[in-house]
């Protein structure tokens, strides 16, 4: 109790905000309101040419309030928290819901969350900005140092620390500190007259005192490595091939192609290409997949959704089972479940959504040598750029990076530029072996949907699919 107080006075309201700005006369004793207040503290630096070429820092704050009837929702936002500010932000939120029908969102009050999912012992903004620089600085001159080759690289780093406090008029609050930091590193070398372009990235929940942590060698060792394996990397051939995704990463396509219509108010409205699925078998047994909001440190975990309610971990896809879908409080309702933790949103300027956290499949039964073995021509994809998916017919488009060439059961060359051309429930019901390899990928992840980016996780052990279509480019 005395560290809500605490956000009370950061925000200056109390307990009882939402009797003092709506009441049953205006409202009605069935319609839902909650406000969520939040601060957040930004800052970002850029070193290229081999010095600061840009530093930003910022610091945003505010509330939104949301009225909610069974067919309409009543949103608005303040950049300022006075009374006066959140009374006429209310009165629009109110306007706009038309609040003349049955309450629709989940009449269950969340549990009170005690999750630590992050630890943060020095604020980000309390670290001296020299120590920043004098971090860039290391690590820039280690890249370089590190191969000839290298000509130019460019470094971001940046922070945020947002305090949040939601309160709701189905009698919860909750509150949370989410800190959040990310390294972006891109990087270009060249050789004779070719040249070659690619990234690294890093990012967690976790405090400044991360920062003395991070292994600068391993880093520069790693964000070299990606970028010269290109200039021996050949073209493939399109068509029909097997396809091997790597641990870590190209959980990406998991996270495009199934998890997003895996979100419940695709299949409330019947958009998503899984309606109507579930508890049908989608792919084979031994293929389970999850959303988990608990994995301590990672960027897409929260201990609190922006809905009050408790970051857990959610069954999608059970032993190739469809089980569940990601829950906001509006979809728990509508499907009369419990929401589970998936209502996010970019800031106080936006309603809460149904959004994935870390999206990831469990360890299967079999190897990876054995998955690779077991191809005698396929793609085996190490790292994607980026991608296009429709949510209603489950279409797809990714790019590979890098990866490389299986002939006969072995890696042989590398390859770049290749297109994977597909559909979602297609994917999975040709994933024919899963590796016991499971890996989180700790990159920079930022999901978009519906105009709003928050930040995610995503990952999944060596996979094996048994046939898709390559495309190659360039």
């Amino acid at each position: 109790m005395d560290q809500i107080k605490k956000y009370y006075e950061r925000f200056e309201t109390d307990g009882n905000i939402l009797e003092k700005l709506f009441n049953k006369t205006n409202t009605g004793n069935n319609t839902y309101q909650d406000i969520f207040f939040q601060e957040i503290n930004t800052e970002s630096l850029t070193l290229e040419d081999n010095k600061v070429s840009r530093a930003f820092s910022a610091i945003d704050k505010g509330a939104g309030i949301r009225v909610v009837d069974v067919d309409r929702t009543g949103y608005s936002f303040t950049e300022n928290t006075d009374f006066k500010s959140l009374r006429k932000a209310a009165g629009f939120a109110l306007a706009i819901s038309g609040n003349n029908r049955t309450l629709p969102p989940s009449q269950v009050k969340p549990e009170v969350s005690n999750n630590n999912f992050y630890k943060s012992d020095i604020l980000w903004e309390n670290l001296d900005i020299r120590e920043k620089i004098d971090f860039l600085n290391r690590l820039n001159n280690k890249i370089y140092s590190t191969d000839n080759r290298i000509v130019n690289v460019k470094i971001s780093f940046s922070h945020e620390s947002s305090y949040k406090l939601i309160i709701c008029s189905d009698g919860s609050e909750a509150f949370d500190f989410q800190p959040l930091f990310a390294l972006r590193i891109s990087c270009t070398a060249q050789m004779k007259n070719k040249r070659e372009t690619n990234t690294f990235a890093l990012s967690g929940r976790y405090g400044a005192e991360y920062l003395k942590n991070l292994d600068i060698d391993k880093i520069a060792e790693e964000t070299v490595r990606r970028i010269v394996i290109l200039f021996e990397a050949k073209k493939t051939e399109p068509g029909e091939q097997a396809l091997v995704l790597s641990a870590g990463s190209s959980g990406i396509l998991l996270h495009e192609a199934i998890g997003h219509g895996l979100e419940a108010d695709f299949n409330r409205k019947g958009i998503s290409i899984f309606s109507g699925m579930l508890n049908k078998q989608i792919a084979a047994p031994f293929v389970t997949i999850v959303d988990d909001a608990t994995i301590p440190g990672s960027r897409g975990s929260i201990n609190i959704d922006d809905e009050g309610t408790p970051g857990q971990k959610t069954i999608l896809v059970d032993n190739g089972v469809l089980t569940g879908f990601m829950h906001d409080k509006i979809s728990a309702g509508h499907f009369g479940v419990k929401p589970t933790g998936n209502g996010r949103r970019e800031s106080f300027r936006h309603p809460p959504i149904p959004r994935m956290r870390t999206t990831y499949m469990l360890p299967g039964p079999h190897s990876k040598d054995e998955i690779i073995e077991s191809i005698k021509n396929g793609i085996y994809a190490e790292s994607f750029t980026n991608g296009q998916v429709f949510i209603g017919a489950g279409d797809f488009t990714f790019y590979v990076k890098s990866g490389y060439k299986i002939e006969n059961g072995k890696l042989t060359h590398p390859v770049k530029d290749i297109n994977l051309i597909g559909t979602g429930p297609d994917v999975l019901s040709k994933i024919s072996m899963v590796a016991d390899d499971l890996k989180i990928d700790n990159s920079t992840w930022t999901c978009g949907k519906d105009g709003q980016d928050v930040p995610v996780s995503l990952g999944h052990p060596t996979i094996k699919v048994s046939s898709i279509t390559v495309g190659t480019s360039g």
